[in-house]
């Protein structure tokens, strides 16, 4: 494994929309309840949109995606368990986390509730704290489950920004490393998709192994996508980590190929015209940013994450697993304008 440090400044930050406001749908005819729980998010920061029963409900949803329904169980029309079966069993609505207004307290309402696939419930009558706090901890585990990759366990893109942004919160110094592997695609071609995701999750291994094998203080671990991973951690880890991580990874990636590609050194990748060409085995290229004392200080996680991709890029140019560490110091920290 290689490192090196660049000194110029990356040219495209690769912004993202701002969050937005959760969106919360209530359903409920009855108008003066309807209003309350309306007043009572909107004053917590939430937005919210109206309808009078179920059916109405669906007809909102053709136009508008809330992030969280509260729905009232007895409507005219469509009630709220029937709206709730009909969220599940459309793609676009299945995830959406649904807390259910009901004057049932008995045991068999709420598993009519639970099977129709209802989050959480509230009893009427109930007050704002109440209401607030399981709007808010549903919110909170919906998007944790829907933040985590199926395939690694890791957190996705989100929580690595709200890392990145405690991180910069506390002020300290911290490093964001982006990893990739190198020419995963060709694995991908030969061997298909599924030894694709064993090299992913062996990864995701060789990381929880080198960040036990380096210890405290804490360090994150994020799965942006397919075979793009980052971690957050303290500038003296990034090279223990970095070099446990290779070390661990290409012996382990050694044993997912077929033997007799492992043992010559590369794989056969078969081109449109039905020639072979010779792709060597994977490496990973890591870009790091850095926050320190004597360097850069960050204020915008997605300028961090593009100084990150921007280094990755320059590993990508050096043969074998290398890390690229960006070390300059900003003339200015106004990076957000860069």
């Amino acid at each position: 494994m290689s490192t090196g440090v660049i000194p110029d400044k990356p040219d495209e930050l690769g912004r993202e929309p701002d969050d937005r406001p959760d969106l919360i749908l209530v359903v409920d005819d009855d108008q003066d309840i309807a209003s309350f729980v309306e007043f009572n998010l909107k004053v917590h920061g939430y937005d919210v949109v109206r309808a009078r029963d179920g059916q109405e409900a669906l007809e909102v949803m053709d136009s508008q995606r809330p992030d969280l329904a509260v729905v009232d169980w007895m409507m005219p029309r469509m009630d709220g368990v029937e709206l709730t079966r009909r969220l599940r069993a459309e793609p676009l609505t299945s995830a959406l986390p649904v807390i259910m207004l009901t004057a049932k307290s008995m045991t068999v309402d709420k598993v009519v509730g639970l099977t129709a696939g209802v989050d959480d419930y509230l009893v009427k009558p109930f007050d704002t704290a109440e209401l607030i706090a399981r709007v808010s901890s549903t919110l909170r585990r919906n998007k944790e489950f829907r933040e985590v990759s199926p395939l690694t366990g890791l957190p996705g893109n989100a929580r690595v920004r709200r890392e990145i942004a405690d991180r910069m919160k506390a002020g300290g110094e911290y490093s964001v490393g982006y990893i990739d592997v190198d020419r995963f695609k060709s694995v991908n071609d030969v061997y298909g998709f599924d030894r694709g995701d064993e090299f992913i999750t062996e990864l995701a291994r060789s990381l929880h192994r080198a960040v036990v094998a380096v210890g405290p203080p804490s360090i994150f671990l994020g799965h942006i996508g397919g075979d793009d991973f980052v971690f957050i951690c303290h500038p003296d880890q990034v090279l223990p980590l970095t070099k446990r991580t290779v070390t661990d990874f290409e012996q382990s990636a050694d044993q997912l190929y077929d033997p007799e590609d492992a043992r010559r050194g590369y794989i056969e990748v078969p081109d449109r015209r039905g020639n072979k060409n010779r792709a060597a085995l994977v490496t990973l290229s890591i870009g790091v940013a850095q926050a320190t004392v004597e360097g850069r200080r960050f204020t915008d996680p997605r300028v961090v994450i593009a100084v990150a991709s921007e280094m990755k890029k320059v590993a990508k140019s050096q043969p074998g697993s290398y890390v690229a560490i960006d070390r300059r110091r900003a003339e200015s920290e106004d990076e957000g304008d860069a």
